[in-house]
């Protein structure tokens, strides 16, 4: 039991700290494409939210292949850290909590992160031998 929940825990975290590089990574190539060209972000707003999804889905994606077990388990828990991560920076950094539309971006978040974990836990792990 100890060993599965070690697992299942670092497995999590392999999925928030996925999320966090594409974010990252993101962050810096659209920053870049700001800074030196005349993009404004209005304009690439769209297209910001959507690569924010999909960096959630593959961090569920990633701690489900990696848990092997309970993909939307491990996948919700994966989003809901993350979720609950960006709500201590903004609340702790800026003293607000999430606005009603950032909730329900969270809430979808959560919920994307389990499709991921869902779907890593079937394409990734392969057949289970007990």
């Amino acid at each position: 039991m100890k060993i599965e929940a070690k697992k299942l825990g670092a497995s999590i975290l392999y999925g928030v700290i996925a999320i966090l590089l594409l974010g990252v990574v993101t962050s810096m190539i659209f920053s870049l494409i700001l800074h030196f060209t005349e993009t404004q972000e209005k304009s690439i707003n769209l297209l910001i939210t959507i690569i924010s999804f999909f960096s959630v889905f593959a961090g569920g994606f990633i701690c489900g292949g990696k848990g092997k077990q309970k993909g939307w388990l491990i996948g919700g828990a994966t989003g809901l850290v993350y979720s609950l991560l960006i709500l201590m920076y903004q609340y702790l950094g800026h003293s607000a909590l999430f606005t009603p539309e950032q909730l329900v971006y969270h809430i979808c978040y959560i919920l994307t992160a389990m499709m991921g974990g869902v779907l890593g836990v079937n394409i990734l792990s392969g057949p289970v031998h007990n």
